[in-house]
């Protein structure tokens, strides 16, 4: 029997997964930084109280997949899509691109106009997802990260 994925929103009980989920591909890529550590280990204070969103991702009952949806100080963009993990053993069943269609809908509903992101050209098939969803390249774009070497945007009017 085939388990389905079902997308709800964040619980305090899956801040260990929120964490774990981020903490998997940021350390097989590159190393943990700051801004990484503040949100992942406090998820309620640096994003939802701040009117964000974390979605979760469940294969059954087990978390695979989390994206978040971060209010944005860059100039024009309400919202930021980030901190998007799936679980390698989960990797290629569409759960990045549910996630993020999932957060567009969520971004919408909140009266955003446009998102924006932050990634690194060697994990291409984040990219992928991400231009499947409708993100186009931001040239001149600067980041907080050391790691992101291209932000992308979604008009979403």
């Amino acid at each position: 029997m085939l388990e389905t994925v079902t997308i709800i929103p964040y619980s305090d009980k899956y801040q260990d997964d929120f964490r774990r989920l981020n903490e998997e591909w940021i350390t097989k890529y590159f190393k943990m930084e700051e801004m990484d550590r503040i949100s992942l280990h406090h998820p309620k204070e640096y994003i939802l109280d701040k009117g964000g969103y974390i979605a979760v991702a469940l294969l059954g009952d087990t978390a695979v997949g989390v994206c978040a949806l971060i209010p944005s100080k860059k100039a024009g963009y309400e919202f930021e899509l980030a901190k998007m993990g799936v679980s390698p053993l989960a990797q290629g069943k569409g759960i990045g691109k549910l996630l993020g269609q999932h957060i567009i809908q969520k971004a919408k509903a909140l009266g955003a106009q446009k998102l924006f992101l932050e990634s690194n050209r060697i994990l291409t098939p984040a990219l992928s997802i991400y231009e499947k969803l409708g993100f186009v390249e931001m040239v001149g774009a600067t980041s907080p990260y050391e790691r992101s070497d291209i932000q992308m945007e979604l008009l979403l009017n």
